[in-house]
């Protein structure tokens, strides 16, 4: 028989805690109390063919009504008289429920985070009521969260990495581990002139609230002895922020960009030359760098689709940005070398050539092999000094 039994009405308490509802009503929520809880019991017929069974049902049921409160409906029959039949089951009040799932106590700790909030964050309350098992599960270091959210609100702004930070018994790593959290509160707090809204994710955290951020790197080297930075005839393979390198206004003619870190180090000497390690989409980096704009720029990526959809991105920066060895030709004299593109990219790529964009599209239909792809690093040496040198007769 399917009737309710009391663990299926311990269950409906114990889903009203999972969602958060429970403490959701002590942080000022919609009232849920009294609550009627959902029963099946046994109809007229079932009372007359099940007769034992039904006595069974009411007595557990009866039973376990330690939490709760049976409403009943008398059944009259011309046979077994009339007989008092579960009807209703109700929860009248949030201890009820708090004490029959075991969460008196973790409420109590809820409501101590609403005193604390409310006498020192009172915005924060409608968080609270919206995420309060969060809330439950920071309930430790909600205390020090607070802290850190007076800090800001003392300081807006303030121009210093995570670790310049001072707040007794609070360390940067511990603001870095519950940006996440933080960044939610923040924006509750936080005057709206006072929070960069352009900057957004955990990647953003610091530029949104005003610390300053690790600075992006970028290394290069440089392909003709004649511009060596060093003056110690060593290579010179270089790291430098971005906006160092923005600032360099290098004399070079030819810049390569390449992903893989073998390629970069063993590319060839090139008059005038220079390669730069790439990041795969990651290119808003060298716009600053505005004497790029004088250089002619090439990108030498795996040929795959994905390869192709960084070509087009970069492209947005440098639209002049010139394919090396990502062409057909360079594709079928490394058939021994083909390897498999686990996820490929199936979107319209708009700045590619005709010609690069038909061998792009030979792999999005995997019309030469499945999920087809070349990695630059497979590509023989012999055959990329041959194009370069194809390259710089041409220029």
């Amino acid at each position: 028989m399917i009737w309710t039994t009391p663990a299926d009405l311990h269950a409906q308490v114990q889903r009203l805690w999972d969602r958060g509802a429970l403490l959701a009503e002590l942080a000022g929520g919609t009232t849920l109390f009294p609550k009627r809880l959902r029963l099946k019991g046994p109809s007229s017929k079932q009372l007359v063919e099940c007769f034992d069974d039904v006595r069974g049902w009411i007595d557990r049921i009866d039973r376990e009504a330690k939490h709760y409160r049976v409403v009943r409906r008398s059944i009259k029959h011309r046979v077994l008289g009339s007989n008092s039949v579960p009807s209703e089951i109700w929860i009248d009040s949030m201890a009820d429920a708090l004490a029959w799932i075991g969460k008196r106590r973790a409420a109590e700790r809820f409501s101590a985070l609403l005193d604390l909030s409310r006498e020192r964050q009172p915005q924060l309350l409608v968080w609270l009521e919206k995420r309060p098992l969060r809330a439950l599960d920071l309930a430790n270091e909600w205390p020090l969260l607070l802290d850190v959210i007076s800090w800001l609100q003392s300081h807006p702004r303030p121009d210093i990495y995570l670790r310049q930070v001072d707040i007794p018994a609070v360390h940067s790593k511990f603001i870095e581990n519950h940006r996440a959290v933080l960044a939610e509160l923040f924006d509750l707090v936080l005057p709206q002139n006072k929070i960069d809204e352009t900057a957004r994710g955990v990647t953003g955290f610091c530029r949104r609230y005003g610390f300053r951020d690790k600075p992006l790197r970028l290394r290069f080297r440089l392909l003709d002895p004649d511009l060596a930075l060093f003056p110690t005839g060593t290579d010179q393979d270089v790291t430098v922020t971005m906006e160092t390198f923005a600032r360099l206004d290098l004399p070079v003619k030819r810049v390569f960009i390449t992903e893989n870190e073998i390629n970069f180090l063993a590319f060839p000497m090139i008059s005038q030359g220079m390669v730069i390690f790439g990041s795969g989409y990651g290119f808003d980096g060298l716009k600053p760098a505005k004497w790029l704009q004088n250089c002619n720029i090439y990108y030498w990526g795996d040929i795959d689709t994905h390869g192709f959809a960084i070509l087009d991105q970069l492209r947005v920066t440098f639209p002049a940005t010139v394919s090396f060895l990502m062409d057909r030709e360079t594709l079928l004299a490394h058939q021994l070398h083909w390897g498999a593109e686990e996820k490929q990219e199936q979107r319209d790529l708009p700045r590619l050539t005709t010609v690069e964009y038909e061998v792009y599209d030979d792999l999005c239909q995997n019309r030469l092999g499945d999920q087809l792809r070349l990695e630059q690093e497979r590509i023989g040496f012999d055959w990329v000094a041959g194009a370069l040198d194809m390259l710089c007769e041409t220029l």
